[in-house]
């Protein structure tokens, strides 16, 4: 058990769902979460989200609630609004959907979830079962957009020295990354364990994190911005590897260069030899590639993975280059070398004794390269939390679990996080993985046990709540809860492109 000292701001009241009174000296006992804090009068617990206030236990970050704007012109009318004259009524222009952010836990989940609210959606009578889970199975998937080789599959990745996660398989365009996890949340040391808490914290609610992989790179990643590698902002996500960059502009250079060779770390394209090339009926040019030959005009392994060229380790392109056919090239060949980005390129034409000398590139050309960059989109650092939701929180909802679990697999039960759309994994369990930048800003917290603690939602029809066994005595109504928090709740305006929760997934 522990004691904090932090101060605590104005909170919302949750003495009866997970305090109890200790002594005399007005110490609550804050069962939220297993540490178990006992936090004296004016301070908060470990994890500064639930603190006493004058013997009461609060909740000091605020109930996020969310609202769309529904009103004729579109204009949004705030909900939440100081009018002396509002009443209470939740539909006044707008809609509202209740998050599990600042909701609280019901940690040990045989409670029933802080909120199970009920509204009126189109005739509907639905419900939404509202809580902030404690994710000890939870971790991040990112995905870097560059072309660069930034660590080895299964390289090591460390925050402050501390094991965190791994280098997993490369995607088209993007690196990948995985972090957390319960082995490195509980299985460690507890420095591990803490450091690996707070950068999948700092990652989920959108902060930039540095992070180093061993015999590799050191990337900061910040979801929605570009990633900064070895100190560099990447700018571009490749249009494509070697081949696809071969087959998508092979028009565009023909006549203007007799060859062309995309370099790429995957596949190198050529594109006299391509399929593309033949179709353009292109002569051969009797060019050698460095590098395993797979289909003609496409080659792997033809330098090492880096930072340079098309995610290669080569500066000077023309070293992939072994030489070239004199029965078949020609003294005067032309001879355009890219990056899949367009990034690098370099203009050649061949000499006498068919070497390559560099040219200024000829405007046809540079018109091409530019155009490769132009349908390059920009680097960007994507974070989804993934979390499973197949554990005790489920009791929050219903005495027998599985049928919420049965009921979210037969899509009668619809899952968000803060109010975003999940993915939910088929199989065993709730297994959800969520976009953060969907997701409200700051909207993922921690416990020191370590966890992490995340928002999530459940609605579904009040019939089905019923029939899955719910907690249908602790229903609350919409307009109670936005009556009873509408002085100290964080108003959300809702993202445009999310579903809305309580809409049929046909709406």
């Amino acid at each position: 058990m522990q004691d904090d000292t932090h101060d605590i701001s104005q909170g919302v009241d949750r003495t009866e769902m997970f305090g109890a009174r200790e002594g005399t000296e007005g110490i609550i006992r804050c069962d939220a979460c297993p540490v178990l804090c006992r936090i004296r009068p004016g301070r908060s617990g470990a994890c500064d989200r639930y603190a006493n206030a004058d013997g009461r236990l609060i909740r000091t970050d605020p109930l996020v609630l969310s609202e769309r704007a529904t009103s004729e012109g579109g204009e949004m009318v705030p909900f939440l609004a100081n009018e002396r004259n509002w009443n209470g009524n939740p539909v006044t222009g707008s809609e509202v959907f209740v998050t599990g952010i600042g909701s609280g836990t019901t940690y040990p989940d045989y409670k029933p979830a802080p909120f199970i609210v009920s509204s009126d959606y189109k005739g509907i009578d639905t419900v939404t079962v509202v809580t902030e889970g404690i994710f000890s199975y939870c971790g991040v998937k990112v995905k870097i957009d560059t072309d660069r080789h930034i660590g080895s599959e299964t390289a090591a990745i460390r925050a402050n020295g501390e094991h965190v996660g791994h280098v997993t398989t490369a995607e088209y365009g993007s690196q990948m990354l995985s972090l957390g996890g319960v082995n490195h949340l509980t299985g460690g040391t507890k420095k591990e364990g803490n450091v690996t808490c707070k950068t999948l914290m700092a990652l989920c609610n959108k902060e930039a994190v540095e992070l180093t992989i061993d015999d590799g790179s050191t990337v900061i990643v910040q979801a929605g911005k570009a990633p900064i590698i070895d100190a560099v902002e990447e700018q571009r996500m490749r249009v494509g590897c070697g081949s696809a960059t071969i087959g998508i502009f092979a028009q565009q250079w023909h006549g203007e260069a007799d060859e062309v060779v995309v370099v790429d770390d995957h596949i190198t394209g050529v594109l006299s030899e391509h399929q593309a090339g033949k179709v353009l009926h292109m002569p051969p040019t009797g060019i050698k590639i460095r590098g395993r030959r797979s289909t003609p005009g496409r080659y792997f392994q033809v330098a090492e993975p880096g930072s340079g060229w098309g995610g290669t380790d080569i500066k000077d392109p023309l070293e992939i280059i072994e030489g070239f056919d004199p029965d078949v090239a020609w003294p005067g060949m032309r001879l355009l070398m890219t990056s899949t980005t367009g990034e690098d390129s370099l203009y050649c034409i061949l000499d006498d004794e068919l070497k390559p000398i560099e040219f200024d590139m000829p405007h046809p050309l540079e018109v091409v390269v530019y155009r490769i960059g132009e349908n390059c989109e920009p680097s960007l650092s994507t974070v989804l939390f993934m979390g499973g939701a197949g554990g005790s929180l489920r009791a929050g909802v219903t005495e027998n679990p599985v049928h919420l679990t049965r009921s979210v697999r037969n899509r009668l039960t619809r899952v968000t996080m803060g109010g975003a759309p999940v993915y939910v994994w088929p199989g065993g369990g709730i297994t959800a993985m969520v976009d953060v930048m969907q997701m409200p800003d700051d909207s993922f917290g921690h416990v020191p046990t370590p966890a992490i603690v995340a928002p999530i939602e459940f609605t579904l029809a009040r019939s089905d709540f019923a029939d899955l066994g719910g907690h249908t005595d602790h229903i609350t109504s919409l307009t109670d809860v936005v009556a009873e928090f509408k002085d100290v709740a964080r108003r959300s305006q809702w993202r445009p492109d999310n579903p809305w929760p309580l809409a049929k997934r046909t709406d």
